[in-house]
């Protein structure tokens, strides 16, 4: 937010003399599930996905795509 709208701000506050807490743009976030994202990321990364991924998509048999339905590719018209 610019500082020139949080003076705004801040100004309309205390002249309808509404208390409020100031708080830091750069505060720690204080929501505790924010603070375990860091150690799954790591987990996650740990794991290595990407063969996971990997070995699922060429675990598919062709058969199996076969069966999907044929959908004509959309038309530029279909996506303006």
């Amino acid at each position: 937010m610019p500082l020139k709208w949080v003076k705004q701000a801040t100004s309309w506050f205390q002249s309808k003399k509404i208390d409020f807490m100031e708080w830091s743009a750069q505060s720690l976030d204080l929501n505790p599930i924010e603070n375990l994202w860091g150690d799954i990321k790591n987990a996650v990364s740990e794991a290595k996905p990407r063969n996971v991924v990997q070995s699922s998509w060429a675990g598919i048999p062709v058969h199996r795509c076969q069966k999907l339905p044929n959908v004509p590719f959309p038309s530029l018209s279909v996506l303006e």
